[in-house]
């Protein structure tokens, strides 16, 4: 039987890590099957030795988040175990200090993995930036989330957020109304976003004023769009032709964000995906990143990653 004892500076920082009612040291207890004790700025971790070294990487860990203001969540813990089963928990002390923006509730937007930092490093170092990977990863909030920054900042005149009108599976018939009306349906998750960041008054101002476009991906062809900001969103939709016109349309001082998730493709006909083929022309590039999120990625449910990981494995045995 193995024991270590974890000095805290503040018991501030030992009542965030036990969480209400121990509900954040019960996981780690029942993760690495070990006894953690409070004692009063002291942490003490019994039980086999391996499971104890795990346990108090994955505490020290959480600790190194606590004193960066972090809150510490389920799926925060779930995610440190993650990193400590595959030996990377020393890089949650690169994660960012920073916030991306501040939304109008009040709540900093900020990366919650070491896959969103990245992407996010990207997006303020390169042109065009690819995130691709499963729902859940943070890939439409955050390239928001920086657009609205850029905005704020007078580093762009114009956010532009587009996606191409695919319906996801099934037929949705006659839609009344205008032009408009038909295809806000498909943009709804962009609206979102930016109501969060903005506030619908703010975006409502800002649409009039034609300093935010949200629009269908056909709108974007025979346009050079400079001074912008511009996010394509459920790429993995676009044919091929529609990839090299989007990409084409790059202006001067102007960034690309492009996502989507490979493994949800509604073209018809078995179309092939312009993302895919685009990740594969444009490899290489300078200026151009492409990154990719994995389940440890997914910051929504718990569920969520299990039922992608449980895809993944359906799909490997090609039923």
């Amino acid at each position: 039987m193995a024991e270590k004892l974890i000095s805290v500076d503040r018991m501030e920082t030992v009542l965030s890590l036990f969480g209400n009612y121990d509900e954040n040291v019960n996981l780690i207890q029942k993760e690495y099957n070990v006894v953690i004790l409070g004692r009063g700025d002291d942490i003490k971790i019994t039980g086999d030795e391996e499971n104890v070294f795990n346990a108090s990487e994955a505490i020290n860990s959480l600790i190194a988040l606590i004193n960066k203001g972090e809150a510490i969540t389920e799926q925060t813990i779930r995610y440190v175990f993650t990193l400590v089963r595959e030996g990377k928990q020393y890089e949650i002390k690169h994660m960012s200090d920073d916030g991306v923006c501040v939304t109008v509730s009040g709540k900093l937007v900020k990366p919650k993995t070491l896959g969103q930092k990245r992407y996010v490093e990207a997006i303020r170092k390169k042109t065009i930036v690819m995130g691709i990977g499963p729902a859940g990863t943070g890939k439409t909030y955050l390239a928001v989330a920086m657009a609205v920054k850029a905005f704020k900042a007078h580093e762009v005149e114009k956010i532009i957020l587009t996606r191409p009108a695919v319906e996801a599976g099934e037929k949705l018939g006659f839609l009344p109304g205008d032009l408009q009306c038909k295809v806000d349906p498909y943009l709804r998750p962009l609206y979102d976003a930016l109501f969060e960041m903005l506030g619908p008054d703010t975006f409502a101002k800002q649409q009039e004023r034609g300093c935010i476009e949200v629009a269908p991906l056909a709108y974007m062809r025979g346009r050079t769009l400079d001074d912008s900001f511009i996010i394509l969103d459920e790429a993995q939709n676009t044919t091929h032709e529609q990839m090299k016109m989007f990409l084409t349309r790059l202006g001067f001082n102007s960034k690309i964000v492009i996502t989507g998730d490979i493994t949800q493709i509604d073209l018809p006909d078995q179309r092939k995906s312009g993302l895919i083929q685009a990740m594969n022309v444009l490899k290489g590039i300078d200026d151009i990143s492409i990154n990719r999120f994995t389940d440890k990625d997914v910051v929504r449910h718990k569920l969520v990653q299990d039922i992608i990981l449980a895809y993944e494995k359906y799909n490997k045995k090609g039923m």
